[in-house]
């Protein structure tokens, strides 16, 4: 079987000592990519940047003028392009102060909350989302999942949702 191959580019343009180490985050986003079945190498963009950058972002592409966790930015993925092409899937904009402030609120660790977002980013470049209840369930459960069979307990701190009881 062939290995599934992902390049991801990060750019840190804030300093922060909560963020990961380069190694670690590329694992994470290796382990949410790892469900995508894709059978092609591919390339994603993480970039960790601070509130004001996060807060322009969220306002130009969200209307919302505050600053945010997380964004993900997947990209139009090309039809007809061969199987062997390494896909770019988009971009992953995190901001270091809201996600160490949200460790700290919500009593986990900031490498916990860190791996949590990033899976989180990965799988909204993977097509998951949470804009209705149903979506929601089936995006936290995959989360949840990524995150305990890795050692990581429940981003959530609950029982998963079932999306077909909604």
């Amino acid at each position: 079987m062939r290995r599934i191959n992902i390049q991801v580019d990060i750019q840190i343009a804030v300093e922060d000592e909560s963020i990961p180490k380069s190694g670690d985050i590329i694992l994470w986003i290796n382990r949410a990519f790892q469900l995508s079945g894709c059978n092609s190498e591919a390339e994603v963009s993480v970039r960790i940047v601070d509130e004001v950058e996060m807060q322009k972002l969220n306002v130009k592409y969200r209307d919302q003028d505050k600053p945010t966790n997380i964004l993900s930015f997947p990209a139009d993925l090309i039809d007809g392009l061969p199987h062997d092409v390494q896909l770019f899937l988009g971009d992953i904009v995190i901001c270091a102060e809201i996600v160490r402030r949200e460790a700290e609120e919500q009593n986990k660790t900031a490498s916990d909350h860190w791996a949590h977002m990033l899976v989180h980013g990965m799988l909204h470049l993977l097509g998951f989302d949470h804009i209705n209840e149903s979506d929601a369930a089936v995006m936290e459960n995959l989360e949840i999942q990524i995150m305990t069979n890795h050692g990581i307990a429940n981003p959530y701190g609950e029982p998963p949702r079932r999306p077909d009881t909604l």
